[in-house]
């Protein structure tokens, strides 16, 4: 099949870094404080912290009764949709069309709800229990708020790949646009799962870093001192479209996305394949899905997430597939791990990173690891000349999922 170009003409980001593409990216590159601390639910766990999104309002932006109808995730989510959607200054009178789709993903879809009304049905009964319990907790909440939010009426899907979700959302809506589905589709992630089981679950899977003392320096990809990410919430879409679409309409093209690649180590059901061959078969799936060699590849948005052993596992094959010369940067540091989204955020991060030729930090990079051989930026952000970047996401369960965008 020949590679095939969707083009990239909205984004819209909700994270701790910032709300708004404009915030994210400034929050990101700038290395401004992001919003992680202490949260209340999580009083007395080894990881008592978390990224939270404290600039925006839902209630006040989706109004009382429709946020009352959404787990945090969808809400999440339909505010990073309409930034995307006007950012692409799309026509309102196509949602009735069935030709523009929606692909969400996440991992966990509406924890919070479901263990709030799990705490109910303990504590008051089942008569309590709220009969909004299936739309608020469904992993398909996100798109199926979008759609109704904007009236969307093509097809509308959730992906759950764990933490490779909204990678995987991108790469299936690439695919639907290729295969003539749709002429436009709206897709990412989105997650929210402050709750105290899935933290203490995490902290008892030694997955997430406990240098409760200064929650801001917690999270070190790379680093040698690294001791586990820190868990985050937020949401990453992007509008994408057809080239024909997109050249008939004179969209502003922000970049593109080029291949897709997907894969499954089958090998545990919590740790990656220790030889990375897993996520080295989805990005060189990738790389011939969009007709390009690992020596055009000039900057990676890596999974990075401050694990131990994860790290260095996905360092290790991103060397031996390409090489020594691109710019690698996890951006985990400043929106958290989100789990579902991250896939989302961060590719919507390497879109910024094409269009303004800038490469951002990965902050609290101290010590780098010296078993990791790999060019990564540190600190500052780094200005640079390239024209193809790589999203790389693993998920629990052995699912990888890799992205080829190109500057437009």
């Amino acid at each position: 099949m020949p590679p095939f170009e969707a083009a990239v003409t909205g984004v819209g980001l909700v994270t701790a870094a910032g709300t708004g593409a404009r915030a994210a990216w400034t929050g990101v590159t700038e290395r401004l404080t992001p919003s992680v601390g202490p949260r209340p639910e999580l009083d007395g766990l080894p990881c008592d912290f978390f990224y939270s999104v404290t600039d925006c309002d839902p209630r006040e932006l989706l109004g009382v009764a429709a946020q009352r109808l959404m787990d945090r995730f969808a809400q999440l989510a339909v505010i990073a949709a309409r930034e995307a959607v006007a950012d692409a200054g799309l026509d309102p009178a196509l949602w009735e069309s069935g030709r523009v789709g929606i692909v969400i993903g996440s991992a966990h879809g509406g924890l919070p709800f479901y263990d709030e009304q799990y705490a109910t049905l303990a504590e008051r009964g089942a008569r309590r229990v709220s009969p909004k319990l299936a739309p608020l907790s469904v992993v398909n909440g996100a798109a199926s708020s979008v759609s109704l939010d904007l009236g969307v009426q093509g097809p509308s899907l959730a992906v759950s790949t764990a933490c490779s979700s909204g990678t995987v959302a991108i790469g299936t809506a690439h695919q639907m646009l290729r295969s003539g589905a749709c002429d436009i589709v709206i897709a990412g992630g989105a997650e929210s799962t402050c709750t105290r089981l899935l933290i203490a679950s995490a902290c008892s899977l030694k997955a997430v870093s406990t240098r409760r003392e200064d929650p801001t320096a917690a999270c070190r990809p790379f680093d040698t001192h690294r001791d586990g990410f820190v868990v985050g919430e937020g949401a990453g879409l992007l509008v994408l479209e057809h080239p024909d679409h997109a050249r008939a309409r004179g969209a502003t093209v922000r970049a593109q996305v080029n291949g897709y690649g997907a894969s499954s180590d089958a090998h545990s059901a919590v740790a990656p394949d220790p030889e990375g061959l897993g996520i080295e078969r989805a990005l060189r799936t990738a790389l011939a899905d969009a007709g390009l060699s690992p020596a055009d590849v000039g900057h990676v948005n890596a999974h990075g997430t401050s694990t131990l052993s994860n790290d260095l596992i996905e360092a290790t094959m991103l060397r031996r597939v390409l090489g020594e010369s691109p710019l690698v940067t996890s951006t985990k540091a400043m929106t958290g791990h989100t789990l579902g989204a991250a896939g989302g955020i961060e590719t919507a991060l390497t879109v910024l990173a094409l269009q303004h030729q800038l490469v951002p930090p990965t902050v609290n990079l101290d010590a780098p690891d010296p078993e990791i051989p790999l060019e990564i930026v540190a600190k500052e952000a780094r200005a640079a000349s390239f024209d193809c970047a790589v999203k790389t996401s693993l998920g629990f369960g052995g699912h990888n999922a890799a992205l080829v965008l190109t500057r437009a």
